[in-house]
């Protein structure tokens, strides 16, 4: 069987970025899955929001996986993510556009966070 072209190259995109770069694009397809999310609930596209809103279940579970517990900051974005899970949850019961647009500027300053950080490494 022939792999795809495009599966091929991304694979080979995220197994060269390093952690800060994955960290990043994570928070950036998270922020991309709600707004998708939000504009499937606006058309009252159920399955497309559905399946939006479990990637963004599925990256902050991988965000919560990646997290090292030998630093101080560890405790609180792990409670931050449970509170992301719970949300989602939430809103995939639901199918609500507030409780996802409440979630975008969270995402947002931590992916914006990670990024600075990783620029002063």
């Amino acid at each position: 069987m022939v792999p795809n072209p495009y599966q091929k190259y991304m694979n080979n995109v995220v197994t060269t970025m390093t952690p800060a770069q994955l960290l990043i694009a994570l928070y950036d397809k998270a922020i991309t899955e709600l707004k998708k999310a939000i504009i499937y609930i606006e058309d009252k596209d159920i399955p497309k929001a559905h399946n939006s809103i479990t990637r963004v279940g599925d990256i902050v579970d991988a965000l919560d996986s990646s997290l090292k517990e030998n630093y101080e900051i560890t405790d609180n974005l792990a409670s931050l993510y449970q509170y992301f899970r719970e949300q989602i949850i939430q809103a995939n019961m639901k199918k609500d556009k507030e409780i996802l647009e409440s979630l975008i500027p969270f995402f947002q300053e931590l992916r914006d966070a990670f990024d600075e950080a990783s620029k002063k490494m």
